[in-house]
């Protein structure tokens, strides 16, 4: 008896070894195998936490296929958590429909971009989505609002003012490197327009500085980097530079800011699309943007979705806030040529970053 049950154990043991080798054959990432139940943790249970652990630990596998442009913590459309992968096209194979026990949800999104205005050629249709009783790209009046068109006078392009931030009695106006240093490239303390140079045919126009380049945070072009913000600031003041959107936006941010949620309803107002409305569909996500200067690899991020055009080319720079309480939750830099889903800093590093609060209610 004690024979034939040791015979059966050879058995089943050999059975399984066969078994963890087909797997291998397979080509299935580390952990395909692995169920909820040997985790301790289902996810159910566990939330958005398990799945920022999962993705996490299967992150670089994933970054590796050429055409998955970024991953995320999410949630499946029957609300259960889930690894979120990002894809240039549909039909992409080779991505696993569970990791570790956590759904896989695949989203061909298309390539994330830098969305400021393009550097070249006449100025835009505007491109609104919003009012077009209020242009958002002509000179304000001082003091300028923010969510309108600005740049920097060394180049032919436009973005948004996000936000007017401080630092004691010292006020800056605040959107992306890429709209205010140029990819890393402006000269120090170079002027800041608004509107940016794009929506005046080019020409600059002393009249329309509104400050000056005061300090950003280098991007590094690569996708093997860990950038976490593309922003900058440019020194203003009370008397340049005003605090709350035009009158067909959400009118003036909160001061407190929260950090963002799967599920969190926002609204931005930007230089193009004015405002629009979106739902935080990813966190903690690591993306590929693609810039004039080339690729560069952004970690920690937050990923915005819409069934309309919630970003265009311009709005980049926009405040992301709740919908509704205003709270500050990230700073826009780019999205998808649908504009569909756009891709946010979270706002603590970007303000963390510059040492400044955002000047609001």
């Amino acid at each position: 008896m004690a024979r034939s049950l040791f015979r059966s154990r050879i058995v089943i043991g050999l059975l399984v070894a066969t078994f963890l080798v087909f797997l291998g054959w397979l080509g299935l990432p580390p952990g395909q195998g692995d169920s909820a139940a040997q985790s301790g943790q289902p996810p159910h249970v566990t939330g958005i936490a398990r799945a920022i652990e999962v993705k996490d630990r299967h992150e670089s596998y994933l970054m590796a296929h050429p055409d998955v442009v970024g991953t995320a913590a999410g949630l499946t459309d029957d609300g259960q958590p889930a690894v979120k992968v990002y894809t240039k096209r549909p039909g992409v194979t080779g991505i696993p429909e569970s990791l570790d026990g956590t759904a896989v949800v695949v989203e061909a999104t298309g390539e994330f971009f830098a969305l400021q205005q393009a550097r070249q050629g006449p100025p835009s249709d505007k491109g609104k989505i919003g009012s077009t009783a209020i242009s958002t790209t002509s000179a304000w009046p001082r003091p300028v609002p923010i969510g309108v068109s600005t740049g920097n006078r060394y180049e032919c392009s436009a973005g948004t003012i996000g936000a007017r931030v401080k630092n004691g009695s010292t006020v800056y106006a605040l959107s992306n490197n890429h709209v205010y240093a140029l990819e890393n490239k402006a000269p120090g303390n170079s002027e800041v327009l608004q509107p940016g140079r794009y929506d005046t045919s080019c020409t600059y126009d002393p009249a329309n500085v509104i400050g000056t380049l005061s300090a950003f945070k280098s991007i590094v072009f690569s996708t093997s980097a860990s950038n976490t913000i593309d922003a900058a600031i440019a020194v203003s003041s009370p008397a340049n530079l005003g605090k709350a959107t035009p009158s067909n936006g959400y009118g003036l941010p909160q001061s407190g800011i929260v950090s963002a949620s799967v599920g969190q309803e926002v609204q931005k107002y930007g230089r193009t699309s004015q405002l629009t409305r979106g739902q935080v569909t990813g966190v903690n996500a690591t993306v590929n943007i693609g810039y004039s200067s080339g690729t560069a690899r952004f970690v920690n991020q937050i990923v915005v979705g819409s069934r309309k055009t919630f970003i265009k080319a311009g709005d980049s720079g926009s405040l992301l806030v709740t919908d509704p309480g205003r709270n500050p939750v990230g700073l826009l830099y780019a999205g998808t040529s649908s504009g569909r889903t756009a891709i946010a800093n979270r706002i603590d590093l970007v303000l963390g970053e510059f040492g400044v609060t955002i000047d609001g209610e």
